[in-house]
């Protein structure tokens, strides 16, 4: 039977059973396109990822004697949209069958599901056999409960999958969550190892995007691409992490520091999003190496990376799958300012934003703490509209999809869920970034002033976000000691920060 099978670009799953079929007839169809490409404004690095990996997937598929059809962005025949697209193959070549696998993303879900209803051929959707949840899993695990918290979630699914669980079910090292331990300060103690770092030249691809016109945004050399975009590397990179990075991973993957880039973490979520890794066989790597080097990695350390994998991931799928589509609109604490500028250039005296941005620009890339607690912690503060911080973060990390990057930020980060997510509002002062950083000790800003002229921002609008929003958080348990605080501030010093807090808001407005 004369088949086309559609490869979305964050479908290359190496290790998929489509791929054992030999079927003469299967023909496999990937395709670039502005569809993709213009939905938001992306970085620059993000496209050439996906361009490559799309690219080297469909040359594996050709060396497995598989028939392919590949759409560069610039191809005549590529109508630059998903559906035309398919309809136009069915009838050039006369399929007499389309299937499909199922899309992480509602918008392609959708799309997918109306293209199927107007085929007058057969088609059929798969599983993309990657995540260790189906779509409606976590809804079907919280079916009946108040709260949709994610400790319950992991320590179900690591009872479920047999991962660091004694024989009688009991968690290996005595503990469930060792996130305590995971949030030491950097101070620069000791040596770094060195990131794997591939340094690949890109430079046709990155010709082809910049002559298509596509706008783009951050930083790149071409001639030094750093990620991965195929197995055999995405393999080395997982070895990498686990031999020299994993040691130190739980202690440090809550500090920030502006002279490292990327610490002791992985660097493995575009390998995971895409597909070309496993979340199983990444965790199950880290236990490996875990098992041989008990004596120089606690146990900690490795139960910290499994929780942002078999945990926190799996955890932010099931939301965004329990909740779409009414979770884009989601704006419980109205919230409608606008993105400043600096998000798109750095170009702050807020040392912590500034150094964040300016990573982020060049590398496509920042941390969980960093986008939490730096970025995101500004956005809300000065209630900035989520769409527009949505928007941003799917732009800016190579990694960033939307089934994934949604309920991180309008969930964990912006709270425009109302606390779905969340159960408090992710938000500090200046004290907590001066904590876990290294950033403020270089800032212009004084982390321990309130209202004077060189305050730090971050200082007066925490104040003035928890005065504004009060109504919102009555009655929050996790809320009521700052808030006892806040009552016993007296008139003046409020109004003193809540000034001093709307006139950088204002300020903001027209930079």
């Amino acid at each position: 039977m004369k088949t086309l099978r559609l490869i979305l670009g964050d479908q290359l799953n190496y290790k998929h059973s489509w791929y054992r079929n030999d079927d003469p007839d299967i023909y496999y169809f990937i395709a670039e396109m502005r569809q993709e490409t213009d939905y938001v404004v992306h970085h620059i690095q993000k496209v050439i990822a996906f361009f490559e990996a799309m690219r080297e997937f469909s040359e594996w598929l050709t060396s497995r004697k598989k028939h392919v059809i590949y759409y560069q962005l610039q191809d005549k025949k590529n109508q630059q949209d998903l559906s035309k697209n398919i309809k136009h193959l069915i009838e050039k070549y006369g399929f007499i069958k389309f299937e499909y696998q199922l899309p992480d993303e509602y918008r392609l879900d959708q799309q997918l599901n109306n293209l199927c209803a107007d085929l007058k051929i057969d088609f059929e959707a798969y599983d993309t056999e990657h995540f260790l949840t189906k779509r409606n899993e976590l809804a079907e695990f919280f079916n009946g409960k108040k709260n949709l918290l994610m400790e319950s979630f992991y320590r179900n699914m690591r009872r479920k999958h047999k991962i660091l669980i004694n024989g009688n079910k009991t968690p290996e090292g005595g503990k469930w969550n060792y996130d305590q331990s995971n949030r030491r300060k950097w101070k620069n103690n000791f040596e770094i190892p060195h990131q794997c770092q591939f340094r690949r030249s890109v430079t046709a691809t990155f010709n082809r995007i910049v002559k298509s016109g596509i706008k783009t945004l951050g930083d790149v050399d071409p001639k030094h691409f750093p990620w991965p975009s195929n197995r055999k590397d995405s393999l080395k990179m997982l070895r990498h992490f686990c031999k020299y990075l994993l040691p130190h991973f739980g202690d440090y993957q809550d500090a920030m520091d502006p002279n490292e880039a990327y610490l002791f973490h992985s660097r493995l979520s575009f390998s995971l999003n895409s597909k070309i890794l496993s979340p199983l066989e990444v965790i199950e790597t880290a236990i490996d190496q875990w098992k041989l080097n008990k004596k120089t990695i606690h146990i900690s350390q490795v139960e910290g990376f499994i929780r942002q994998i078999l945990g926190w991931r799996e955890y932010m799928r099931g939301i965004y799958w329990r909740e779409m589509p009414n979770y884009s609109k989601q704006n419980k604490l109205q919230n409608f300012n606008s993105l400043p500028p600096f998000y798109w250039n750095a170009d702050t005296d807020m040392n912590c934003l500034h150094q964040t941005i300016k990573n982020s620009l060049q590398h496509a890339y920042a941390h969980h703490i960093q986008r939490l607690m730096i970025t995101g912690n500004f956005a809300l503060l000065t209630q900035t509209n989520p769409d527009q911080v949505e928007a941003w973060y799917l732009g800016i990390y190579i990694d960033a999809i939307q089934w994934v990057e949604m309920p991180n930020t309008r969930g964990m980060s912006q709270y425009a869920d109302g606390g779905l997510v969340a159960t408090k509002p992710y938000i500090s002062s200046g004290a907590y970034i001066n904590k876990m950083s290294n950033y403020c000790g270089d800032c212009r800003y004084k982390v321990k002033e309130r209202t004077g002229e060189d305050a730090c921002p971050f200082n007066s609008l925490y104040w003035n976000f928890l005065a504004e929003k009060k109504a919102h958080f009555k009655g929050n348990p996790r809320m009521g000691m700052i808030y006892s605080l806040l009552d016993k501030m007296s008139r003046d010093e409020l109004k003193a920060l809540k000034k001093k807090a709307n006139q950088f808001i204002h300020n903001l407005r027209h930079e």
